[in-house]
């Protein structure tokens, strides 16, 4: 996006192009100290020009791919009714989406879903393909996955018997697992492409994209940490768009306080983690909250879980409740007991 298409006083646009910030995100990289030493331009013009260009960035994300001739845009289901009508369908092919949440919350189970729905065909909400599963901290659950895959006939009550017996789910299922950036970065810079290029895979999950980030660099390196970031940010968006593919990036959480009044307590808010430069990057964000409840249905029970629509251009701000099954992670319905 050029500057000459946003809302700005001239004098604005004029010390950022004698700065060389010469994309509107590039200024999202940059402290609002180093923007006014930069730029010369006071606190008050800084601030609007951060607001400014981090609507612009949120209203203006990666259009997600459509198919040829006009029809629907591509979706990829959840596996649930409850929560695909959340998402419209499911999670957009073509851009970057963020599931961050606290620990325990339930964002690898359902990484670990979606890397089964990719595998149906799509008019059963998948991709017909395999997915690619990145893990930067912690062992694939191996063991997850296999009790997901025994149980699908249970969560994909919409799919043929047959269909479900006739997909071999666990051989379409790439695992990959990165120490540092360096090997973040070479694995999506060469093994990644392969497999996408040869149809093999549809579906990209990093897990997590917060924990080399945060592990590498130290809080005086945040000029390099928001580099390192945007370039791993481009080649996801390039990987989506160039072969339609849906990513999917779990995120961790922070705490975020504040006080309702000048005399009040403290209270805490959790906020994704690695601030505006990334969460710009991302064209659907969405969060996952353990809630203090259980919920209880025939043998199983559950602690009660919360899917929300943080932001997305397509869709309204809205949650579902959910919980974590057997056989994944679904809705809430009416016969279910909270306790």
């Amino acid at each position: 996006m050029k500057w000459d298409q946003l809302e700005l006083d001239p004098r604005i646009r004029a010390a950022v192009r004698r700065a060389e910030l010469r994309r509107v995100g590039d200024v999202l990289c940059v402290s609002a100290l180093d923007l006014q030493r930069s730029t010369g331009l006071s606190h008050s013009d800084v601030q609007h020009l951060l607001a400014t260009a981090a609507g612009a960035c949120r209203r203006h994300p990666p259009v997600p791919a459509v198919l040829c001739g006009g029809q629907r845009e591509l979706r990829l289901t959840v596996g649930c009714p409850v929560l695909d009508g959340l998402l419209r369908g499911g999670l957009p092919v073509g851009g970057v989406t963020e599931l961050s949440g606290e620990s325990g919350a339930g964002k690898t189970q359902l990484a670990l879903q979606l890397c089964l729905c990719v595998q149906y065909p799509t008019q059963h909400g998948g991709l017909d393909a395999g997915a690619v599963y990145i893990c930067t901290e912690d062992p694939f659950p191996v063991r997850r996955l296999q009790q997901l895959i025994r149980e699908q006939s249970c969560l994909r009550s919409d799919v043929p018997p047959s269909l479900i017996s006739s997909l071999q789910f666990s051989d379409h299922v790439y695992i990959e697992h990165t120490a540092d950036l360096d090997s973040l970065q070479v694995c999506l810079s060469r093994r990644v492409p392969l497999l996408l290029a040869r149809g093999l895979v549809r579906l990209v999950v990093v897990d997590s994209v917060a924990a080399l980030f945060r592990s590498e660099f130290q809080a005086d390196d945040w000029l390099e940490r928001n580099k390192r970031l945007l370039t791993f940010s481009s080649i996801l968006h390039h990987l989506s768009q160039e072969f339609t593919t849906t990513v999917l990036c779990i995120n961790q959480v922070t705490d975020v306080f504040s006080r309702s009044d000048s005399s009040g307590p403290l209270s805490s808010n959790m906020s994704p983690a690695l601030g505006l430069a990334w969460s710009n990057q991302v064209m659907v964000r969405l969060m996952m909250r353990r809630l203090q409840r259980t919920v209880v249905r025939g043998d199983q029970s559950s602690a009660l879980r919360r899917l929300e629509v943080v932001f997305a251009p397509h869709l309204a701000r809205d949650g579902r409740d959910a919980a974590v099954w057997r056989e994944g992670v679904g809705g809430v319905c009416s016969s279910d007991t909270e306790t």
